[in-house]
């Protein structure tokens, strides 16, 4: 039972990081590769504050999201004047920027060694539920004017600028808030592992959730928490298979991009709208094969 805890606070606090980077990568169209250090800034800073400062969890979380927000602030406003890919590049780079600094940084927040003695504060229920906020959060933006306006300028941004929707601000507020959802996963984090360091939060982490946002469907907000709960349970849960769990993922992933390129639910939504229309679907091709017969 303690296993399945385990297991399952780390996956919900994966949703709430891999739900920001649906908003970024799934709406706008932006492929970032240094969110892991905004999720670096979310843990470092409120492990410091409750530790070191003797702040109370809460206004310590506020902090250390706002603090993270502010430095995407600050990245994201020359990076979403730039092209796609030179986003990526930039934001990977600032993300390996992060990870030498806090590995520089020895007497504050302990280096390669890492930062120990955080409280462990965070429990399932706290995790599961802020998931469901941080996804019922994004479904709500999507929905949204900001929302539409994001998938208009993903889909083609000149004619997005044509129509009058302001794209530079349009993609600062979908960037701003995927740091907060990130860096408050990151705070999450921190409170339940009770240590981090700077190699959890490489580059690595940050294509993995891009990686679990096409797996499910980069499309459909439903598909890409999905495919964040499917592959980041996966490893846990085939730890037992040691030498064969990366390449059983490996595999799952290579199989959907080239027999399903648009992910496992494609732009499919649990939304009553969309149910209703896939019993539909179901009907009518269960009425078929009955006529066939």
């Amino acid at each position: 039972m303690a296993l399945v805890s385990n297991i399952l606070t780390q996956v919900f606090i994966t949703l709430i990081a891999v739900a920001g980077v649906y908003v970024l990568t799934g709406l706008t169209g932006m492929f970032s590769l240094g969110q892991a250090a905004f999720m670096a800034i979310g843990s470092y800073a409120s492990g410091l504050l409750v530790v070191k400062a003797h702040m109370p969890l809460v206004p310590a979380i506020i902090i250390a999201v706002a603090l993270a927000t502010l430095v995407g602030y600050l990245i994201g406003y020359p990076v979403v004047r730039l092209r796609r890919d030179y986003i990526s590049l930039v934001t990977l780079g600032f993300g390996e920027a992060i990870a030498a600094l806090l590995n520089r940084m020895t007497s504050l927040t302990g280096g390669a060694s890492g930062f120990t003695g955080i409280p462990r504060k965070t429990t399932l229920t706290i995790a599961a539920v802020s998931a469901v906020l941080a996804i019922a959060l994004v479904a709500f933006f999507k929905s949204s004017k900001y929302g539409r306006q994001c998938i208009a300028l993903r889909g083609d941004e000149l004619a997005a600028k044509a129509m009058g929707i302001n794209v530079i601000r349009i993609k600062m507020t979908a960037f701003l808030l995927s740091v907060a959802l990130t860096a408050y996963s990151g705070c999450l984090y921190a409170f339940y592992m009770s240590y981090v360091d700077p190699a959890g939060f490489g580059w690595k982490k940050s294509a993995d959730w891009v990686i679990m946002v096409f797996f499910g469907g980069v499309n459909s907000l439903t598909g890409s928490t999905l495919g964040a709960f499917i592959l980041s349970a996966l490893p846990q849960v085939l730890r037992g298979l040691q030498n064969y769990r990366y390449v059983i993922y490996a595999v799952l992933v290579l199989l959907i991009i080239n027999f399903k390129p648009s992910g496992l639910l494609g732009e499919w939504e649990f939304t009553p709208r969309d149910i209703a229309r896939s019993a539909r679907k179901l009907k009518r091709k269960l009425g078929l094969k009955k006529e066939e017969n």
